[in-house]
């Protein structure tokens, strides 16, 4: 009974808040693509520095051993990234080092060819690297959120119940931008909601391995807190803030501002709530 409660809550919150997110994302919001990257920028970089990293450093581990996950983490989505661009570049054929002699490139097709390859990196960069990173660091976030769902529902089965709609909660925000990483190249809504619903869908792994193993996995939770905290920090840096730091007017950069902020709230806003309740 208890593991059949575990599954149900974990589903409901893993999988549910990213339907949540995506009626949001492509119904209400979708008119405003453009902003939501910098919602979703707010809401990573808020999801890891507000939500993941407290929570992590509230286990009483040292802070050496958390900021070198931290580090470790960053550099193997900085791996990860490099390994998607050099695969994207070699199944669409070879082009010249950046730092080629300029010569090299005069026997090359001309501007054309250099547009077509900056094209090509650009679109491999938004669709692989942060689509990948996101993913893997959602996976693992939704992992240590179904051991916490299972841990509550094995204390007390109203206390699983809240965790689950907590977590739900706190969850829509962050998969907005999860969303908006995979929607910024691409528009192919169907495979970015089916690529989030899968890693939502690791909440689950993670409540039935909880549900067996909650002491031991309750004591690496706060490493996988940092690893995904490490994979929301990489994606919002690397690849949605440069895509903001565009000259633009006014009232474009104040809406970018503004934009980015909101995704800040929200998370911090939910997160609060839940750890209230």
């Amino acid at each position: 009974m208890i593991l059949f409660a575990i599954l149900v809550g974990t589903l409901f919150a893993g999988v549910g808040s990213v339907w949540v997110a995506a009626a949001l994302s492509f119904g209400v919001l979708a008119r405003y693509t453009q902003h939501m990257l910098s919602l979703a920028a707010g809401a990573l970089l808020a999801t890891a520095f507000m939500h993941l990293l407290p929570e992590a450093f509230e286990s009483g581990i040292g802070p050496d051993h958390l900021f070198m996950t931290l580090l470790i983490g960053l550099v193997f989505f900085f791996l990860l990234d490099k390994a998607e661009l050099w695969h994207h570049g070699h199944e669409h054929g070879a082009h010249p080092p950046e730092d080629a002699p300029a010569a090299e490139h005069a026997h090359a097709p001309g501007a054309a060819h250099d547009h077509g390859h900056d094209h090509a990196h650009g679109h491999s960069h938004g669709h692989t690297g942060g689509g990948w990173a996101v993913l893997a660091g959602d996976s693992v976030h939704c992992f240590g959120d179904g051991v916490l769902i299972a841990a509550a529902f094995m204390a007390d089965m109203r206390l699983g119940a809240i965790a689950a709609v907590a977590v739900l909660a706190h969850e829509v925000p962050h998969h907005m931008g999860d969303l908006m990483v995979l929607r910024s190249s691409t528009t192919d809504r169907k495979a970015a909601l089916i690529k989030v619903s899968l890693a939502g869908s690791v909440t689950a792994l993670g409540g039935v391995l909880g549900f067996w193993l909650v002491e031991q996995l309750a004591e690496l939770l706060p490493y996988f807190l940092v690893v995904a905290s490490s994979s929301f920090m990489y994606v919002a840096l690397a690849d949605l803030i440069p895509q903001l730091q565009k000259r633009l007017g006014a009232r474009q950069t104040a809406a970018q501002i503004a934009w980015l902020l909101i995704g800040i709230g929200l998370v911090t806003l939910v997160s609060t709530l839940a750890h209230q309740h």
